[in-house]
């Protein structure tokens, strides 16, 4: 069976996307507005195109957060730095890590087309019940090629991301309890040590997997039941699905033209860890 097309240009995007949370740039971008956690400038800088929302806003539109995470940082980070100001810096930060990584590629025509391509299909889709992806949609396209192929690849993963929700939703997977399905799935086991939750105090984690049981979605071990492996599988294809729409306007040879494009681009960016 060929990979969707969706799963193909999440492949080739998200290492584009991956700067921002592993390169240093964007981080010392978030620093020089006077943030010294991590966490502060990821809040600050996702959420910004959001305006000053509530924490529960936020917490209900990025979905996978542990009750009273998002809180611990919002509304405060705005006594720091604006919206504005923080998505600015999060651009800065991510185009500069691009052009260090990527080197002569980045102005080059191929990038610079690209990040029209790309912008084409990021800003074609639908924006009904898509939080993050129309907040992004809301702002001004950048004009420099590499800022805009970040931008449009931004766009894309929230969009993405608004879908992946939706089919969660859906199946009735809790945000901590994707993190769980997605952790085995990528192979990491116990899952209580994924990044994403092993801070958590361990009696979340005791609850959260007690859930998943009693749901027959993992056994005893904490692996993969039969029922637990259909459900990851439903979720993901119909993230896939959900994530169609930005690609279709552009065209078999258009298309063609965007894959060939970014591969080189996402190769690169492989290579390096996005870092």
């Amino acid at each position: 069976m060929s990979q969707p097309v969706a799963r193909r240009m999440y492949d080739l995007t998200e290492p584009i996307c991956l700067v921002n949370f592993f390169s240093e740039e964007p981080n010392e971008e978030m620093a020089a507005l006077g943030f010294t956690s991590y966490w502060d400038g990821y809040f600050a800088g996702r959420s910004a195109p959001l305006g000053q929302a509530p924490a529960e806003v936020v917490h209900a539109a990025f979905y996978n957060f542990a009750d009273g995470e998002v809180a611990r940082h919002l509304p405060k980070v705005w006594a720091t730095t604006t919206p504005e100001a923080a998505h600015a810096a999060r651009e800065r930060g991510c185009v500069a890590a691009l052009r260090r990584i990527l080197g002569p590629l980045a102005s080059g025509a191929d990038v610079a087309r690209a990040a029209d391509l790309l912008a084409a299909a990021a800003t074609s889709a639908p924006t009904e019940g898509r939080v993050m992806y129309a907040a992004l949609r809301a702002l001004p396209l950048p004009t420099d090629p590499v800022a805009r192929l970040w931008h449009a690849a931004n766009m894309l993963r929230e969009h993405r991301g608004d879908g992946h929700i939706a089919a969660l939703v859906t199946e009735q997977v809790g945000g901590l309890e994707a993190h769980v399905l997605s952790a085995l799935d990528a192979g990491i086991f116990p899952a209580e040590s994924f990044g994403r939750i092993h801070h958590l105090p361990r009696r979340v984690l005791a609850e959260l997997m007690a859930g998943l049981r009693a749901r027959g979605l993992v056994d005893a071990e904490g692996r993969f039941t039969p029922a637990g492996r259909a459900v990851k599988d439903r979720i993901e294809a119909r993230t896939d699905d959900l994530a169609q729409a930005p690609y279709d306007g552009l065209g078999k040879a258009r298309l063609a033209e965007l894959v060939a494009l970014l591969e080189p681009v996402a190769a690169r960016l492989r290579e390096t860890g996005s870092q």
